[in-house]
């Protein structure tokens, strides 16, 4: 038992030793970490599991990167890491456990833009990795940037859906309600015939519970339904930006600009040997130290 733990742990400190291999990533990925960690802490001091879980997630996240790069051997360029990492953090610990939804005006909004974009940079670059690869493949540049838009698009109604889910099976609230003072449905037709009943200029509504309990509300409160809406829309949005500048960079073959920094490659052997005899470097030097504190 206590040989697995070890092994874990040192698997764990050969992700952080990837990472590492770039000195300004790992800044941004140990301050990162730094704070997580505190949030760890403070939320068990105050009992907040749920926060506490999400703190472990977000660490946990912080992973996944460096461990495609061992697996795979592929390349995620500095700037690609940085924003999936700042993307958790807001996300996951900015955004959830501090209320940043509720408190800053449009931070949802900002993310789910932002989820839109790199995910469109991650089918884009997973394409034509395949592309570059294949003797028998040769997609176009305008095949690869639809496979990329349709590849966002994807991974934002599949989060739609796990936020349904939570809220209809757990009692959450992901999905974000919306106070409106207008409302349209066939639904309160008295006549059942399909004409639209149009109420405006919605003042308050009183919801009375089954007890006798009433709430009385500002307005009509939507379930849900215009948050997805936006958010769907909003990931079109990063995705459709993204694909533009992708097939840009892919139809010029451009080198050296800002969407080269999201630009996913395969390693060549020779460099992933090397950087394998660099981590291994790191371990020795570390275990050296910790024969001298002994």
């Amino acid at each position: 038992m206590a040989e697995g733990r070890c092994d874990v742990r040192a698997f764990i400190r050969r992700l952080k030793d990837r990472i590492a291999l770039n000195r300004r990533t790992f800044i941004l990925y140990s301050v990162l970490r730094g704070l997580v960690l505190l949030t760890l802490i403070r939320c068990i001091m105050t009992q907040r599991w749920e926060g506490v879980a999400l703190c472990v997630l977000s660490l946990v996240l912080f992973l996944i990167p460096p461990l495609i790069e061992d697996r795979a051997q592929i390349d995620i360029p500095p700037l690609f890491q940085g924003i999936i990492y700042a993307f958790i953090f807001a996300a996951e610990i900015l955004g959830e456990i501090d209320h940043y939804y509720e408190l800053v005006p449009g931070w949802d909004t900002v993310l789910h833009t932002l989820n839109g974009f790199l995910c469109a940079a991650i089918g884009f670059s997973l394409v034509d990795l395949l592309n570059r690869s294949s003797k028998k493949i040769n997609l176009s540049p305008i095949y690869v940037t639809l496979v990329a838009f349709c590849f966002s698009m994807t991974v934002g109604v599949l989060w739609e859906f796990v936020e349904f889910g939570f809220d209809s099976f757990l009692g959450t609230d992901m999905q974000k309600d919306t106070f409106i003072t207008s409302i349209s449905s066939v639904s309160l037709d008295p006549q059942q015939a399909g004409n639209r009943i149009h109420i405006n200029d919605i003042a308050t509504t009183t919801i009375t519970t089954a007890s006798g309990q009433t709430t009385t509300i500002n307005g009509y409160l939507d379930i849900g339904l215009i948050d997805t809406m936006k958010d769907l829309l909003v990931n079109f949005v990063g995705a459709v930006t993204f694909s533009v500048v992708g097939y840009w960079h892919l139809r010029r073959h451009e080198n050296g600009n800002w969407a080269e920094g999201l630009h996913v490659r395969p390693i060549p052997p020779d460099q992933f040997e090397e950087e394998q005899q660099q981590i291994d470097a790191m371990e020795r030097k570390r275990a050296s130290r910790w024969r001298r504190g002994k």
